[in-house]
């Protein structure tokens, strides 16, 4: 659809920032009380349990097909770790208050990033329906390392599953796939770092280069799985299966939170920051956390100036309907995992009653982050994961942190005793080279 810049900034002025590439807190006037959410949702927390109940019956299988599993009995779940020396920096430097904690998704096994969450889940899910069909397991209660066997992976030797990606969405299903006997087969934007499509390939996967961008992948990797009958597309515009494995987080999170003896209450209130692509993983994982917590806790994406997917697609109502380029943004971010230029079809419309707002950080800012966290916490995250950190700095220090917190009664004294937890999805497969290579990108 053709899209009228000026005519769409006169009607949705609160999307001036994103059109000026502006660094950026913008607040959702959509969001909701807790008790006026779930009549408007599709998924329950039954859905969730259920999907963490699926995930528990596949244990055993990914024991068998990925090693690296058999420590955590075939659960897939990262660290969550406090980060005090890098918060008392933000504290210092950038006016931050409360604790600053990091979702370690960065380590999840099997890919290294959060969409092992909704990847593995939906390659297992695909797995499982036809192992059922054609008498691999007579039923849910059977030995799921059968589909481990030599009769499974001939039956899934003849099917593809395929998928467009950025990257990380990528490896996740491509791993999992081939890992399993599928022919898989990632369709990669001109985005996607050098080194995630070597390990792809590396791991079995066929890798498809484009010169265009996600948007492009995506399209042509699901027109050819469509001409297919033995194919089968994972779309992270569109499924189900994937949300509910991302928002399975929130089950696991809760139990970290209380073995680090962490309250989340009205007093204690917890902040996630989530770096935002197209938009299918952050808001599965802030929809599970919204189920759990409640009112106790916000919900915040986090974008690249320039590529506010998500937050323009949610600012003006249009949600898949338009691209950043529609609008002259051009797209273009060293957040590879972020650069999506048109909004996932359904993470705004759920979203809508349940996020909190939407931050902008420039690309440079990735780098300064990164390389802060890795000198104070001796960690290391990819840029796009970095994201997460503009969350707490733009929330103490702009207009807009500051009239959402007057709005919500979160007093001086009440942030205190907040909860900042940045979302670090992806990092710890990248390669030595790489890691040197960022930690000196962007020094001024």
């Amino acid at each position: 659809m053709a899209i009228d810049k000026q005519q769409l900034l006169r009607e949705h002025p609160d999307i001036k920032d994103f059109l000026d590439l502006k660094p950026t807190l913008w607040l959702n006037p959509g969001a909701l009380a807790n008790d006026q959410i779930w009549q408007h949702e599709r998924f329950t927390i039954e859905d969730i349990e259920a999907a963490d109940a699926d995930l528990h019956r596949y244990a055993p299988l990914l024991e068998k097909v990925f090693p690296e599993t058999i420590e955590t009995h075939g659960i897939i779940e990262s660290p969550l770790v406090l980060a005090d020396k890098m918060g008392q920096v933000l504290a210092e430097k950038e006016n931050f208050s409360g604790h600053l904690l990091v979702k370690l998704d960065s380590e999840l096994s099997v890919a290294g990033s959060i969409k092992a969450r909704g990847g593995v889940y939906e390659v297992l899910k695909f797995a499982e329906k036809l192992a059922l069909e054609n008498g691999i397991i007579a039923d849910k209660d059977d030995d799921y390392t059968k589909l481990a066997r030599p009769a499974a992976r001939q039956l899934f030797s003849q099917y593809k599953v395929q998928v467009g990606s950025t990257g990380n969405l990528g490896l996740s299903i491509g791993i999992t796939a081939a890992g399993l006997g599928f022919k898989a087969i990632v369709h990669m934007s001109a985005d996607a770092t050098q080194w995630k499509k070597d390990l792809l390939r590396k791991k079995g996967a066929k890798v498809i280069e484009y010169t265009g961008d996600y948007n492009t992948a995506v399209a042509q990797g699901r027109k050819e799985s469509d001409a297919d009958p033995h194919s089968y597309f994972v779309d992270d515009e569109k499924s189900a299966t994937l949300f509910l494995g991302y928002a399975v987080a929130a089950l696991r999170m809760r139990k970290q939170l209380k073995d680090l003896g962490i309250k989340v209450d009205r007093d204690h209130p917890m902040f996630i920051y989530s770096p935002c692509g197209v938009g299918g993983s952050p808001a599965g994982v802030c929809y599970g956390m919204k189920i759990l917590f409640g009112d106790a806790v916000h919900t915040f994406f986090v974008e690249p100036t320039h590529c506010p997917s998500v937050g323009l697609g949610m600012a003006t109502g249009l949600n898949e309907q338009i691209s950043v380029k529609d609008v002259g943004i051009d797209g273009k971010t060293a957040a590879d995992g972020l650069a999506c230029g048109r909004p996932s079809g359904i993470a705004g419309r759920i979203m809508k009653p349940i996020l909190a707002g939407d931050v902008t950080v420039d690309d440079a800012k990735l780098f300064d982050y990164m390389r802060l966290l890795h000198d104070t916490e001796d960690r290391i995250i990819e840029p796009s994961s970095c994201a997460a950190f503009a969350g707490p700095v733009m929330l103490f220090n702009t207009a807009a942190g500051k009239k959402y917190m007057a709005d919500h009664g979160l007093t001086p004294e009440i942030m205190k005793n907040s909860i900042h937890v940045a979302w670090a999805t992806g990092g710890s497969k990248l390669p030595e080279a790489t890691v040197k290579e960022y930690l000196n990108t962007h020094l001024d």
